[in-house]
């Protein structure tokens, strides 16, 4: 059983991600707190999907602008290093109802917020994105979803943003990475979920560049939202 929950959130985040373009860990943390600690959960999640950040960075790396990158991350990566020690601190039903309230927040949101990517943002919203992001990264490895919408803000094209955000993650995994290795989050014992985790990832986006082009990406996200919302009712009442 516990292999199977995470050889398919895994697959299912790669399917995801590769339909959509985001969203993988907010996935497999809808089912790996079911059998994993949530900071374990949190950083096993993050690592599943190392190899396909890292090849993106690799085909975008062209469009990457490392200053863009610097000081987002200094404050992001300040915040994720604090909030990191809280997994141990808090308690569980706490941590567990701040991720069920993170993924109701982030299903409404998506759904709703449609044309958030385009506008640009003031300095202080845009730091308030990189302060929350960075806390709920390292509490449960979810810190995309803010720092896409800022990046986007200021990308002039797909590639551009592609090539930006997936830079900042990949910087950000081996940063993150580190701090639960050396917390002891993390461990060897970890290696065989990680290495099965990214097969089944590598899978999903697999099948996913061959559904593409046979599904409304559109109606497919509202599904997905829906899910995460779901997910999250879970968390907060159960």
């Amino acid at each position: 059983m516990t292999w199977l929950l995470i050889v398919l959130p895994a697959l299912l985040a790669g399917l995801v991600q590769g339909l959509t373009g985001f969203g993988a860990v907010i996935i497999m943390m809808i089912f790996f707190p079911l059998i994993l600690p949530i900071a374990q959960a949190a950083g096993i999640g993050g690592l599943i999907m190392f190899t396909s950040v890292l090849g993106l960075t690799i085909q975008y790396r062209h469009h990457v602008h490392l200053k863009q990158l610097i000081l987002p991350f200094i404050i992001y990566a300040s915040v994720a290093t604090w909030s990191v020690h809280l997994g141990h601190v808090l308690d569980t039903h706490l941590l567990r109802m701040l991720l069920g309230g993170l993924l109701v927040a982030l299903s409404l949101y998506f759904m709703f917020a449609k044309s958030a990517g385009d506008r640009r943002y003031p300095w202080y919203v845009a730091i308030g994105f990189m302060v929350i992001s960075g806390f709920f990264n390292g509490l449960f490895g979810i810190g995309g979803p803010l720092m896409a919408l800022y990046f986007l803000s200021l990308s002039h094209s797909m590639p551009e943003y592609i090539g930006n955000i997936q830079g900042f993650f990949l910087i950000d995994t081996f940063y993150i990475t580190t701090i639960r290795v050396t917390n002891g989050i993390l461990g060897v014992q970890d290696i065989p979920y990680i290495l099965v985790g990214m097969v089944a990832a590598s899978i999903g986006t697999i099948i996913a560049s061959h559904l593409l082009t046979r599904i409304n990406p559109d109606r497919l996200k509202q599904w997905i939202y829906r899910f995460i919302g779901l997910s999250g009712i879970y968390y907060l009442f159960f």
